[in-house]
């Protein structure tokens, strides 16, 4: 990466951090494969019971209860489906509930029949609304299954914190299953499995400093589990077949255990810098909208809206001035399209939003940079009518 450029986009993807790093080149010296018995394949294997542990610790949860997969989108295809068992005995699950705001791989419902997919608001405030879901479970039909329910404990463009834990138990007052995406979460804020009564959970390795390519899916026990996506040699219990991604999986635990350290501290900085960030940028363009400013963030991120500014032109602007962010979601190919998030909260979509990420590495001049492009950008918007 250049020198004169700053990397402000960590909700898309966090650089690989020195621990991910020296992981994977320990765990490139091994030849073994974790699923052989030999004393190679044995200490694969036991670099792989660390990095279960490691991605277990990060959560709360136990480590026999973390399935690793290929990542977020893998692991919302495996558990968002009507097919699961209770040890032996089939369950089945009538129809997914997911919020208005969620990630396009949570929106498309996996294995679900789009007709069977139910979307819940949220509030113009960009939160969940409990009074909707409440009205959508009491209104499910149990003869179908039992309802599930999904939803993002931090949303990945707003940055709001979402009432999980207040929504599990609706769910599980109506006899259903509590999905929560924590991709965005862990590594900003403490995350406990139990706490926040979720019967299964989703996280990612790139967006902690781990390697792209791996993530995990966590349960709260052993007994229930969704029907396998990936079938073949039994690896990771029969849940989820084929050999593990080795190397990104270590270099997955690594990251999971450096996020997991000092949670508070380092984000308290971080939230100190955003604070700067948002002053400023409400100096140089009072008209600026900050979505979800009214209500709880997470430290690192700051979307925004700058009236006269599409969300395209806006992106090129920020990358001519060597600064990187992002239009919203990393999803979609490069594309930059209007934002559901925004449609859901209210907004028209139209006006478009760019999304500033800090992570750890963020500093001060940083953020002082990125102000300083803001203004101009903002500046040039009020002066010809146009910001690129």
């Amino acid at each position: 990466m250049a020198l004169n450029r700053i990397y402000l986009d960590w909700n898309a993807t966090a650089p690989l951090s020195a621990a991910a790093r020296a992981a994977m080149l320990d765990a490139f010296d091994l030849p073994g494969n974790a699923s052989s018995v030999h004393a190679e394949g044995r200490a694969a294997r036991n670099m792989l019971d660390k990095a279960r542990r490691q991605v277990a610790a990060l959560v709360a949860a136990e480590p026999a209860n973390v399935t690793f997969v290929s990542g977020a989108t893998e692991a919302a295809n495996f558990l968002l489906t009507p097919d699961y068992r209770m040890g032996r005995a089939p369950i089945r699950i009538g129809r997914l509930y997911v919020s208005a705001i969620e990630h396009p791989a949570i929106r498309e419902g996996g294995r679900f029949e789009p007709v069977d997919v139910v979307e819940v608001p949220v509030t113009p405030a960009g939160v969940l609304d409990l009074v909707a879901l409440e009205s959508l479970l009491s209104a499910h039909d149990k003869t179908t299954g039992m309802p599930m329910v999904a939803v993002m404990l931090v949303n990945n463009e707003t940055g709001i914190i979402q009432p999980v834990r207040e929504a599990a138990a609706l769910v599980h007052a109506a006899g259903g299953l509590m999905i929560v995406d924590a991709v965005q979460a862990v590594g900003r804020m403490g995350v406990d499995i139990q706490a926040l009564d979720a019967d299964f959970m989703i996280i990612s390795s790139h967006k902690i400093g781990g390697p792209k390519g791996a993530g995990a899916v966590i349960s709260r026990g052993e007994v229930l589990m969704p029907k396998p996506l990936i079938r073949g040699g039994g690896q990771e219990k029969g849940h989820r077949s084929g050999t593990e991604n080795f190397h990104a999986v270590i270099g997955f635990g690594a990251a999971a255990e450096a996020a997991g350290a000092d949670v508070s501290g380092r984000n308290a900085a971080i939230e100190a810098l955003r604070a700067r960030l948002e002053e400023g940028m409400r100096r140089a363009a009072p008209d600026v909208i900050i979505h979800g400013a009214s209500v709880a963030r997470v430290a690192n991120t700051s979307f925004f809206t700058l009236p006269g500014l599409k969300s395209e032109t806006g992106q090129i602007a920020f990358d001519l001035e060597g600064v990187a962010l992002s239009a919203g979601s990393a999803c979609s190919s490069g594309k930059v399209g209007e934002s559901h998030v925004l449609t859901a909260m209210g907004h028209d979509p139209k006006l478009g939003a760019l999304r500033i990420s800090l992570g750890p590495e963020t500093t001060q001049a940083d953020v002082d940079r990125a102000i300083a492009a803001f203004a101009k950008i903002a500046g040039r918007r009020k002066t010809t009518g146009e910001a690129a």
